[in-house]
């Protein structure tokens, strides 16, 4: 604890040297419990998936209602972050981010209590506002902590590589807490996380106003939630339904015309949601899209590698998170020599397009694996490509779409990289499996019911295949968009014209 002292005058009239600031010298830790609580949301995206069947057993509801357990998370997270992202710009950062933190302990703990399945649904549900109000503050806030740019650089690198593969940590996680405790820890260990960061947060973070604190459009917000929460609603109903389903095709038809008219409205809005000169530039459009394609492509490969595992390869839920280790590790790697190495050496426009192509390339080697692979044989290579290309391309995205913001408009552009990863990961899921389900239900078809592992397996396969693709596209468009000879560690000053082309256009 810091005392007050009395210093004796200074010769000559000279000025005494101002006093250190105690938040940025505990930068490095504020860091940490941000990660803390970052990790905590992220790992509640996949940490269910492999305690599921438990769950079922336990509280006994149908196939059709098992989804929902995921679903409501994502549904909730994805919807609610714009509103999340301006909230934390308009209350402050640290009480917002405090604010998720008690609300998602709260939640977990009653979900984790849950005596039937329509309590967990709804403890999911709230889980998933609380992240997307909690979500937004924490990038932001990582932007006003570090004022080095070369020191907010490496902590967006460790933000990124915590972010990519904590949906991996979840699967283990959630592998170890239900073979060894019960599937209820895959909730109560939530309370766990939320209680470290709040300590940590009221010990070390400060709360940061902006003199011109934005006000809440109720418009903008109706019209942005109702978009989003359409958009993934209508994916979700795709993957149970079918696309042609009528509540599929209103839901994805009314979210995307409810998100063009939000779009519209922001040009008018005297207090947008998102304003729009947050994405008026061409390289935080390309670290978007880059997250939004990377996580479609990363979420299926989780979701499909998840099913062979237990399914085709008879993996317990212990094993199948530990078959997901080495690419753990990889992304961890992989991310510090991003930061280390390469951003001295290559430009974003490199790091970024490469690490989608190695990305794909590891989900074009998992095409390969069939139900007698050996692990080693196909699935690793594969594993660890993938991860290399989330520690390269889509860490350094997180850091792409958030740079250059004004600090005023921090949480809105915090939303963003979070809806772009949520949009991702429920559009790819949806997509993808739409394709695999098809490609099942032919080969069932061509060479009959007695093939189901084979078909199962060819279900993979085409899902890989499309993941790889997701990739692959990103890599394509986001080198054409990056501008060329932007470095991480320096902020480009000069005008672009495509820039300025799209500031005219929203």
């Amino acid at each position: 604890m810091s005392t007050n002292t009395i210093e004796p005058p200074v010769p000559g009239g000279a000025q005494l040297a101002a006093p250190p600031n105690p938040h940025h010298e505990r930068r490095w830790l504020a860091l940490g419990v941000i990660l803390i609580a970052q990790m905590m949301l992220l790992l509640d995206a996949t940490i269910v998936n492999v305690a599921l069947p438990s769950v079922q057993a336990d509280l006994g509801f149908s196939d059709d209602t098992r989804g929902w357990v995921v679903t409501a998370y994502l549904l909730a997270f994805g919807s609610l972050l714009l509103l999340g992202g301006r909230l934390a710009d308009a209350f402050g950062r640290k009480n917002v981010f405090i604010v998720g933190l008690v609300g998602f302990a709260i939640a977990s703990a009653v979900g984790g209590a849950a005596p039937n399945i329509e309590t967990l649904i709804a403890a999911r549900a709230v889980q998933g506002g609380f992240a997307a109000v909690m979500a937004p503050a924490a990038l932001s806030l990582i932007m006003v902590i570090f004022t080095d740019l070369k020191e907010l650089n490496k902590a967006f690198a460790i933000f990124g590589a915590v972010a990519g593969s904590s949906s991996a940590i979840g699967l283990l996680l959630g592998g170890v807490l239900t073979d060894y405790a019960n599937w209820r820890w895959t909730m109560y260990v939530n309370v766990v996380f939320a209680v470290v960061g709040i300590v940590g947060a009221l010990a070390l973070l400060h709360n940061s106003t902006e003199p011109n604190k934005p006000k809440l459009s109720v418009p903008s917000t109706i019209l942005g939630t109702a978009g989003v929460f359409g958009l993934v609603f209508g994916a979700s109903k795709a993957e149970t339904d079918g696309w042609d389903a009528a509540i599929t095709l209103a839901s994805l038809i009314g979210g995307g015309l409810l998100l063009i008219a939000f779009v519209m409205f922001q040009k008018i809005d005297r207090h947008p949601l998102v304003p729009l000169r947050v994405v008026a530039d061409r390289n935080r459009g390309a670290g978007l899209l880059t997250l939004l394609l990377g996580q479609a492509g990363v979420f299926a490969l989780f979701l499909f590698l998840t099913y062979y595992f237990q399914g085709v390869l008879g993996y317990s839920p212990i094993k199948t998170g530990l078959a997901f280790l080495p690419m753990m590790v990889t992304v961890a790697v992989v991310a510090t020599l991003t930061q280390s190495v390469l951003v001295q050496r290559l430009t974003m426009r490199a790091i970024v397009a490469g690490g989608l192509i190695i990305g794909g390339t590891g989900a074009a080697l998992l095409t390969q694996a069939d139900a007698s692979s050996h692990y080693a044989a196909w699935v690793l290579p594969g594993l660890i490509l993938a991860g290399a290309g989330i520690g390269s391309a889509i860490v350094s995205a997180v850091a792409l779409a958030q740079m250059g913001v004004e600090p005023r408009d921090a949480g809105a552009a915090g939303a963003l990289n979070n809806v772009s990863q949520q949009l991702g990961a429920a559009l790819g899921i949806a997509v993808i499996s739409t394709f695999v389900a098809t490609a099942n239900s032919n080969y069932l078809a061509d060479h009959g019911s007695a093939a189901v592992v084979d078909a199962t397996v060819h279900g993979f396969t085409v899902g890989y295949w499309w993941a790889a693709g997701a990739f692959w596209a990103g890599a394509v468009l986001t080198g054409a968009l990056i501008r060329g000879g932007t470095r991480f560690h320096q902020e480009s000053g000069q005008p672009d014209p495509l820039d300025e082309i799209v500031g005219g256009l929203i």
